[in-house]
């Protein structure tokens, strides 16, 4: 990264929410991979969304979700929480992974999302499920950034590294908690927008040209209104955003509306069985307008319950035989991979 980066220019000029942001707007003399501000807007012709139509699906994470961004249907995306629940979704189908920043901390750390995880602690969770097959794209949280802005762009770089395709970057402040708890308490547009820019700019200086996504998430939405939530969004938006999230919609009109407001930005829902937002299907989700839609802890919460019972059966009747229904270690291993590794196996001297 260029230590002349500045992160805090021309912050004003996001304020522009109004004028028209699509890519036929823009000029036409840029060329792929040019910056050219129009009115104050970030827009790199390199990364516009008609550059990812058509061709088959890359074996790169970041260029793939891309791709599938801007392609019709919603990106389906469960949180994953360790290895194991990595492995099923993966075996369930699912074409792209969430890594959630209260599922890591749970997992790893055996901790609530109180700001208790630090940047190592997310990125080795990372660099462990972007392994398990690398061109599924991982989409992970990133707080607030773990710091500044020079923190904010060592986080790009080091998800980046790590193989993950996606990141989305909070206003709330330092000492976060769950964005489905109450509580919450945020930064001001300006700090926000602060850490937007510095996510943007640290992207567009990894070498090579990265496709890597980011996603400016707001928590404002119960503490000052949706109003401000999306007029926090646009702003990150025209700053260099690629996707678009609103924590704790309440409702199927507020996202439907949040949807409408934003376009043609993606906007990302995340639904949490009992938490602020109802639970939407991946159907009503996309009928609705949102193209992303990630279930933060579906594997964290269904994991717990069949632990937890598998524990207290132990506990009460001195063997695990019922709890295992029936998987004996090599369907087990399976399931993580074995096959892969026979493969080997077979080719060694």
């Amino acid at each position: 990264m260029s230590p002349s980066i500045d992160y805090f220019s021309k912050l004003s000029s996001a304020s522009n929410t109004t004028g028209d942001h699509s890519p036929q707007s823009r000029s036409p003399s840029s060329s792929p991979g040019s910056v050219s501000p129009v009115d104050g807007v970030y827009y790199n012709a390199r990364l516009d969304p008609a550059n990812y139509l058509e061709g088959p699906l890359s074996f790169n994470p970041a260029t793939r979700l891309r791709q599938m961004l801007a392609r019709p249907g919603i990106v389906v995306a469960p949180g994953i929480c360790d290895g194991i629940s990595a492995r099923c979704a993966l075996e369930a189908g699912f074409t792209c992974l969430y890594q959630s920043g209260a599922a890591t901390t749970a997992s790893r750390l055996g901790q609530p999302d109180l700001a208790i995880a630090t940047l190592n602690d997310f990125v080795g969770a990372a660099q462990m499920v972007c392994s398990l097959d690398p061109t599924v794209p991982v989409i992970a949280d990133a707080d607030t950034g773990f710091g500044g802005p020079a923190m904010i762009a060592r986080t790009v770089t080091q998800y980046a590294r790590a193989g993950v395709a996606a990141l989305h970057i909070e206003d709330q402040v330092q000492t976060k908690r769950c964005g489905h708890l109450l509580g919450k308490q945020v930064v001001s547009r300006e700090e926000f927008l602060s850490r937007v820019r510095a996510a943007v700019l640290a992207r567009d200086s990894i070498p090579g040209e990265s496709d890597f996504v980011i996603i400016a998430r707001t928590d404002s939405a119960q503490v000052l209104g949706m109003e401000e939530a999306v007029t926090r969004l646009k702003m990150a938006a025209d700053l260099g955003a690629d996707v678009c999230f609103i924590e704790g919609v309440r409702t199927k009109e507020l996202l439907e509306s949040t949807v409408a407001a934003l376009s043609p930005k993606p906007v990302l829902v995340n639904v949490i069985s009992g938490g602020l937002t109802p639970s939407f299907t991946t159907q009503e989700a996309e009928a609705m307008g949102a193209k992303i839609i990630i279930f933060s802890l579906v594997s964290s919460v269904a994991m717990l319950h069949a632990c937890r019972a598998a524990m207290q059966l132990l506990k009460k009747t001195g063997t695990d035989f019922t709890s295992a229904q029936g998987m004996d270690p090599k369907s087990f291993f399976e399931v993580m991979g074995t096959n892969s590794f026979n493969l080997l196996e077979k080719y060694k001297f």
